[in-house]
């Protein structure tokens, strides 16, 4: 492989791997907004949590972690996709 095929490669890794780590985040939001619901927070993976208040799907709010706003469109799109699905 030459030098310009490796540099054309490059930024393809960095956006496949975003997208897959934006595929597990989403796939894993319904069970972190359920532990979330029964106070289960300390179960949650600290990097996961990070990573859904970068997104902006969960906010801190007076120390408290909870859904925002856009959190909440995304956990109604999944459980109308999983709703088609058990149909």
């Amino acid at each position: 492989m030459s030098l310009a095929t490796a540099a054309q490669n490059q930024p393809e890794r960095p956006a496949r791997h975003a997208a897959n780590r934006h595929e597990v985040l989403r796939d894993a939001l319904l069970s972190t907004v359920d532990l979330l619901a029964r106070r289960r927070a300390d179960q949650i993976d600290e990097t996961f949590i990070d990573n859904y208040v970068a997104l902006g799907w969960l906010e801190w709010h007076g120390g408290h972690l909870r859904l925002s706003t856009l959190g909440s469109n995304i956990c109604a799109q999944m459980s109308a996709r999983l709703s088609a699905l058990d149909s």
